[in-house]
């Protein structure tokens, strides 16, 4: 039989639809005729449990009553928390419907909450053995990084024009930008053949290793105010770079490949639940999208690494401390003595003792934070400030002139950015911070001083 009939008879696509290809030839090699075996596979679609011994379809019977399963229990809903107050009702949505999910278990909503595809962002949520490429994100392994130098703070004013020269050549901003001369890193040399999607990014990669790419995505300069001795460094002030960005072109396209597949995969999901559409880990799917994330981690890591590497390089800086957390992603961890997928959409994981970055915005600051282990939120955070309005609305409500009066008080200098990005499209991020005191501790605080983003005009990655 052709695949488009075996889908108009309720097979989905993806592993299912293979499986019943391939016993469909079975079935034609045994001596039954094409609609008998028609015939069949609707009879199973609709009573999978009656074919679980039949010689010939019982393969497919045992694939499919997971389906049936998954359909009915969905309603239920996994307990989940919020955290913060003044959530906009449809961000507060889309966490009931996740939790609605069968192969939920228990989620959390951070006070930076806003909505996203799927997973509304500052979103976590723990499956079980289920993985929610649209729960990661688009922007896979998005991550921060900080990397404190032995530089004087006085170099702001001293040597800004230097600052600048650094920042603006040793990375690049922009959709698609790329490098002519490619960076190296090792991560280039990692297992890019596993599959062949991650085969065909490769190039991809290499090009943009060392970029910035758009959207919310910054690098800046600034002074790291430390107030204790806890870091190993002296209390004091320091200057510091701080970059945000994730895996560029080939996390996206990663990110659309798989949720594409995760949906074809659960035809039954309502409307309101498709874009949580989930791969299973027991399937060749979930294992193959498992390993491109954890590529794409591997690959967002390296990205700041290069960033910071180059620009400490042509500062003749040493580094005193290094610290970066993704905040799109999933991990395996053990909550309640079992092992869940954990996925974070815009959130920073905050296990007891680990460190994180929590940014404000390009007039606020950043705080680099320990996390208090809290069972509740799933050892999370808030992974920023997060927006107040959506990019189109910030188009009309801002202009350059007041905004720059805004930077000015702060001393400010911005290099580049869309409006879309100013400080008034962010919550307040001290009011944030004072929603989540139980989630981190903040050990320092990181001032922007030279801001740089991609241009006004390019299409957000985040």
């Amino acid at each position: 039989m052709k695949a488009r009939e075996l889908i108009n008879i309720g097979i989905p696509k993806g592993d299912l639809l293979k499986i019943a290809q391939k016993v469909a030839v079975i079935a034609a090699q045994s001596g039954l005729g094409k609609t008998e075996i028609r015939n069949e596979i609707i009879e199973l679609v609709n009573k999978p449990e009656d074919y679980r011994k039949d010689p010939i379809f019982k393969e497919l019977a045992e694939a499919f009553i997971p389906k049936k399963q998954e359909f009915l229990k969905i309603g239920e809903s996994a307990p989940w928390k919020l955290w913060g107050e003044d959530i906009e009702p449809e961000a507060l949505k889309q966490m009931e419907n996740a939790a609605r999910l069968p192969v939920a278990r228990a989620g959390a909503l951070m006070p930076d909450a806003h909505v996203g595809y799927g997973l509304p962002i500052g979103g976590v949520l723990a499956t079980e053995n289920a993985v929610i490429p649209y729960a990661v994100g688009v922007d896979i392994a998005c991550r921060m990084k900080l990397t404190v130098m032995d530089l004087p703070t006085e170099l702001l004013k001293t040597h800004k024009k230097h600052l600048i020269n650094v920042l603006e050549t040793e990375t690049k901003f922009g959709t698609g930008e790329t490098w002519r001369n490619p960076r190296d890193h090792d991560v280039m040399s990692l297992d890019w053949g596993a599959s062949s999607l991650t085969r065909q990014l490769k190039a991809k990669a290499q090009g943009q290793l060392g970029t910035s790419g758009s959207g919310n995505h910054f690098v800046e300069y600034g002074i790291l105010k430390i107030n204790s001795d806890d870091l190993g460094l002296k209390v004091g002030e320091y200057l510091a770079l701080l970059s945000h960005s994730g895996s560029r072109g080939p996390g996206a396209m990663i990110a659309a490949h798989f949720s594409k597949l995760a949906k074809d995969f659960h035809p039954e999901l309502p409307p309101e639940l498709k874009n949580l559409a989930w791969l299973d880990m027991n399937r060749q799917s979930g294992a193959e999208y498992w390993y491109a994330m954890n590529l794409m981690g591997e690959f967002a890591a390296a990205n700041h690494a290069v960033i910071h590497r180059e620009m400490v390089r042509s500062l003749g800086a040493k580094v005193l401390l290094d610290v970066e957390n993704h905040h799109n992603f999933a991990w395996k961890e053990t909550h309640n003595g079992k092992e869940y997928i954990v996925h974070r959409k815009g959130a920073t994981p905050a296990g007891k003792g680990v460190l994180g970055i929590i940014p404000g915005s390009m007039a606020s600051p950043a705080f680099l934070v320990r996390g208090r282990g809290n069972a509740e939120s799933l050892n999370s955070a808030s992974h920023g400030a997060g927006r107040l309005m959506s990019r189109t609305k910030a188009k009309t409500m801002f202009t350059w002139s007041d905004v720059k009066k805004q930077l000015d008080e702060k001393g400010v200098t911005l290099l580049s950015a869309g409006i879309d990005e100013v400080p008034g499209v962010y919550k307040d991020i001290h009011k944030v911070m004072s929603y989540q005191q139980d989630l981190v501790d903040i050990i320092a605080q990181f001032d922007p001083k030279i801001v740089k983003m991609a241009p006004a005009g390019e299409k957000p990655e985040d």
